[in-house]
């Protein structure tokens, strides 16, 4: 048995099923995708508290996080162009 009833075989298939329609390129650029999307919600997390910590009576600065994620998401569409190419 596996995880919720589903044993290591079905697994396997589906795996087999997901890469046959997407391949394995466009798995490979949502992989990063994902993984820059998760390190720039951590980082907007960590700044929102640390910023709440400096200034407890001021606002935290909304533009700052705001020009933050959308330099992650240029960032992430270069790396994407740039794996690409290659």
């Amino acid at each position: 048995m596996g995880i919720g009833g589903i044993s290591i075989w079905q697994l396997l298939i589906i795996l087999a099923i997901v890469i046959m329609i997407f391949g394995t390129k466009k798995l490979k650029s949502l992989g990063a995708d994902l993984g820059s999307a998760v390190k720039g919600f951590r980082q907007s997390v960590t700044d929102k508290s640390e910023d709440k910590g400096a200034n407890e009576g001021a606002q935290p600065a909304t533009e700052n996080t705001v020009q933050h994620s959308e330099s992650n998401e240029t960032q992430a569409k270069q790396q994407t162009k740039a794996k690409e190419k290659v």
